[in-house]
């Protein structure tokens, strides 16, 4: 199932790139920082069910992301999700959070893109929630980059529990610097490193989407649609002011040392 999702990726994004186009006003900014070639893992911000299309639209290359299993018993998105390159993952199980991260290293195995929502689900009130380390897990475990995604408009377009998309808004896709996780290497299983790498990350997802940084993670049961890639953790704009250090709820650490000072602080 993994090797077929996103086979007809090229198509989809022939059909639905210009539709997506003419109903919104789409803004890519930064596509200098996703790699031409080689694996890398795509980490946005997530506050609409829409960010999926958005994303891979955005994209020159294919991108594969995994989704609850339950896409695939709706019509309205039981062909279109594969399409665009999800992998339906059963959440039920005990070990689904294992096949979700066995199925994306084998994507990235191939060097292929791989998407993940590093907050693990949909935030309803807009604010950038703390990100889970499944990121960092594997991004350190396939030794590739992360490259942080900051959408803007999304939630205009399709509001939490909207049934449908409001056109003509101004959307904004912008991708930032990769984090390199090559330095963590000899440390694939200190939590203090996978909680470093996980807020830098954040902290470039916040510059990236202008969102407030709330230091606590989104709550699932409040979610109408999770997130494709919640699977994977371990553990509309709003104005932003300078964020704080980690663990005061007001912002994540700027960079890895920085996280690294603020815990041995606590």
């Amino acid at each position: 199932m993994a090797t077929d999702a996103g086979q007809y990726f090229d198509v989809a994004k022939a059909v639905l790139g210009p539709v997506f186009h003419f109903l919104w006003r789409v803004e890519v900014e930064g596509l200098e920082n996703v790699p031409v070639t080689g694996p890398a893992i795509i980490a946005p911000n997530h506050v609409s069910v829409l960010d999926s299309f958005f994303v891979p639209l955005a994209l020159p290359r294919r991108i594969t992301y995994v989704g609850k299993a339950e896409y695939m018993d709706s019509w309205k998105t039981k062909y279109l999700f594969p399409a665009m390159g999800m992998i339906p993952i059963d959440r039920a199980g005990g070990d689904a959070s294992k096949g979700a991260l066995d199925a994306a290293a084998g994507v990235l195995g191939r060097g292929e893109l791989f998407g993940i929502y590093p907050e693990g689900t949909r935030s309803r009130s807009g604010k950038l929630h703390k990100g889970h380390t499944g990121v960092a897990r594997l991004a350190l475990r396939c030794r590739c980059p992360i490259v942080p995604v900051g959408l803007q408009g999304t939630v205009e377009v399709m509001p939490p529990d909207a049934r449908l998309p409001e056109v003509f808004r101004h959307v904004r896709v912008r991708f930032g610097r990769p984090v390199d996780v090559t330095r963590y290497l000899d440390r694939l299983d200190d939590r203090l490193v996978l909680r470093q790498i996980t807020d830098e990350v954040m902290y470039e997802i916040r510059e990236l989407s202008g969102q407030e940084y709330v230091n606590d993670y989104a709550t699932k049961r409040s979610e109408v649609l999770p997130s494709p890639t919640a699977q994977l953790s371990t553990e509309g704009q709003v104005p932003h002011g300078d964020p704080g250090p980690s663990g005061n709820g007001s912002g994540p650490p700027r960079t890895a040392a920085e996280a690294l000072k603020a815990a041995q602080g606590a």
